[in-house]
């Protein structure tokens, strides 16, 4: 609750809700935090698997009617069998993706259609679609992830945001551009995401002092170049990668990203109590002024 507070009066965009396995549920936590603002969009992170993609879109409809259009889903994976076994899920490692492309499909056509029909190999759905007070609805913007071709071709098809992990900028570059190659053959706009953390403060050698100390407390064996420490807060955030530098370097660093083609950036930091100030303080206006931008463009 704090926290989202926080993310509020720093004026970002949104707070993404992550999908813990041995953590709370994050549809509940995003409803929680919904009614804890009043502005920012709550991205749940959760997997496929987690039942009928017509009731998962029946809670999202439910969601943005009493939000105001708040709400949004980011569409995950879990790549591990033996966790997927665990919570109940035993569809191959080969049908995962498929799965992930069936759940989009049918949950945003029984939003914004009536008497939809669908048979899949996961999902099936016979004059499906919502009338009454659930009709109507903005369907959420859905962000999905992956690094495989098959991954890159549903986002072309389906997301609204293609998410990628924190790589170096020529990485993100060759990955835009085949995200947007795949996308235009679709006849589709992609947006793409960046999930990176930061640790920004006066000096680089502060910053620095900071994560090698982080790295020392946690017991971490971390590599770094260009600023990018790879695996610095993996543990605590998933993110793959940090940029640890002064303000400035940070800045400069995420704007260079963006003039790659990311346009939404998925920040988190350890404390993230504490740094969502000092993000939203000494990052995010600079950055916003160096991209001429007026609007809010991180989460």
């Amino acid at each position: 609750h704090q926290i989202a507070k926080a993310v509020e009066l720093a004026r970002f965009d949104g707070l993404q809700v992550r999908n813990d396995p041995e953590g709370d549920e994050s549809w509940i936590v995003a409803g929680y935090l919904s009614r804890a603002t009043r502005h920012i969009t709550v991205l749940a992170e959760f997997d496929a698997s987690r039942g009928s993609a017509v009731y998962a879109a029946k809670n999202a409809v439910s969601y943005q009617r009493f939000t105001g259009g708040r709400f949004a889903w980011q569409i995950g994976v879990e790549r591990d069998a033996q966790r997927r076994h665990q919570q109940g899920d035993f569809v191959d490692d080969a049908d995962l993706d498929a799965r992930v492309e069936e759940f989009v499909t049918v949950a945003r056509n029984v939003i914004t259609r009536t008497g939809y029909d669908f048979e899949g190999r996961f999902f099936q759905v016979l004059q499906g679609g919502f009338q009454g007070p659930l009709s109507g609805q903005k369907v959420p913007p859905v962000y999905l992830t992956g690094s495989s071709l098959e991954a890159y071709g549903i986002s072309a098809r389906l997301a609204d945001v293609h998410v990628l992990d924190a790589l170096p900028l020529q990485d993100i570059q060759q990955a835009i551009a085949a995200l947007q190659t795949l996308a235009k053959q679709e006849g589709r706009s992609l947006q793409v995401g960046l999930r990176i953390d930061v640790l920004a403060r006066e000096t680089e050698e502060e910053a620095i002092f900071d994560a090698t100390r982080h790295a020392a407390q946690a017991q971490l064996s971390v590599s770094s170049r260009a600023g990018l420490w790879d695996g610095l807060t993996t543990a605590h955030t998933g993110a793959k990668a940090s940029l640890v530098g002064s303000f400035e370097q940070v800045q400069e660093q995420l704007a260079s990203y963006a003039d790659a083609g990311v346009t939404q950036f998925i920040l988190g930091a350890v404390p993230s109590l504490e740094e969502a100030y000092r993000v939203g303080e000494n990052i995010l206006p600079a950055l916003r002024a160096r991209l001429g931008l007026q609007a809010q463009q991180a989460a």
